[in-house]
């Protein structure tokens, strides 16, 4: 039944493969991604955009389809070989449509799969710490020129602090005496650090950071390499949208730099890896120092520290709420994960004094 599903969608769209089988590829929380083989190679990625976390998959993909061709036109000097493995090379649907709308509501999109490729759940050694940085810094040199108000934001006020903030006091006024009362450490360490943690937003706001295209989910396994651990190129461009660097930056050195599971209980276990921070801001720096402004250049390691707390923030506040948003296992598992992230906070501020 899935067979004949994949292959009646995979039809739709504008190329000259045979559908053979498929594989579903299980790397991602949200969408449904197939890889699919066809009788004689280049095989395809054939994803389902979920349209419960989307609100605008139509203008999701237009993103995706406007950052790739933007992409493409700065590397025209590269072989369509090439190119291929270092750009996503989306299709279009026999009608020139960049999706595929099924009778069931469906969005599916079309890409180019880039084969002879691997991806690392977490980094394991400086080398791969560099060549992160330096796939995110080329992304972003690359579509600095790129209009970013023609992007649609498909997550509004993703990284907006105030508007975390404002969920935060919500959440204070809602919640349980219990939970206010084991959470209180932590609740008075977010309002102690409401001043610093705006500061990024006040510099967007006024100007004095532009705003540009972001990827914004810059974990290491959304970087693609080569077998011998080369970096190739982005993907996962779903939620590419306007943003400031630091956004990029900091979520990558987040899920890079801390040397212990994101819920680990252990706090002793838990500290910032600094040799891989340098590591990835050397390689960020490579391609991307030319393209940042001092101010910019000046309040990256306060990125880190940003991404870092939102995270915190945003654990503690479904703490707080009663677990509503973050999938548990326990009662306290948001709180952990809280606890986790601002003691990563701290060894941050203490190893690279900020």
């Amino acid at each position: 039944m899935m067979t004949e599903r994949l292959k009646f969608i995979f039809g739709q769209f504008e190329h000259d493969a045979e559908f053979d089988t498929y594989k579903e590829l299980a790397s991602g929380h949200i969408n449904d991604t197939y890889l699919i083989k066809t009788k004689k190679k280049p095989y395809f990625v054939l994803q389902r955009i979920n349209h419960g976390v989307f609100k605008d998959v139509p203008g999701l993909i237009e993103n995706k389809m406007l950052i790739s061709k933007h992409i493409k036109e700065k590397l025209s000097h590269l072989s369509p070989k090439k190119q291929n493995r270092r750009i996503l090379s989306f299709y279009t649907t026999k009608t020139g449509d960049s999706y595929y709308r099924g009778d069931e509501g469906n969005y599916w999109n079309l890409m180019h799969f880039i084969d002879k490729s691997v991806t690392h759940e977490a980094v394991s050694n400086e080398s791969i710490a560099y060549e992160g940085g330096r796939l995110l810094g080329q992304f972003l040199t690359l579509t600095s020129d790129f209009d970013a108000s023609k992007l649609t934001e498909v997550i509004p006020k993703f990284h907006d602090m105030s508007f975390r903030y404002w969920e935060f006091e919500e959440a204070k006024r809602l919640a349980s005496s219990e939970r206010l009362e084991t959470a209180k450490p932590y609740i008075e360490l977010v309002e102690n650090a409401k001043e610093e943690m705006h500061i990024l937003q006040n510099l967007k706001e006024t100007g004095d950071i532009k705003v540009r295209v972001t990827h914004n989910d810059t974990k290491i396994s959304n970087v693609l390499f080569n077998k011998r651990d080369k970096g190739l190129c982005l993907i996962d461009t779903d939620t590419v949208m306007p943003g400031i660097v630091h956004y990029d930056f900091g979520d990558a050195i987040r899920t890079i730099c801390n040397t212990a599971a994101e819920d680990e209980t252990n706090l002793d276990l838990v500290e910032f890896n600094v040799d891989y921070y340098n590591a990835f801001r050397e390689g960020f720096l490579k391609k991307m120092n030319s393209s940042l402004t001092p101010t910019e250049l000046k309040y990256l390691p306060l990125g880190a520290k940003t991404m870092i707390f939102i995270i915190g923030l945003r654990f503690l506040t479904d703490y707080l709420n009663g677990d509503v948003y973050f999938k548990t296992k326990y009662p306290e598992h948001n709180l952990d994960r809280a606890k986790n992230q601002f003691k990563l906070l701290q060894s941050l501020s203490e190893k690279l004094g900020v």
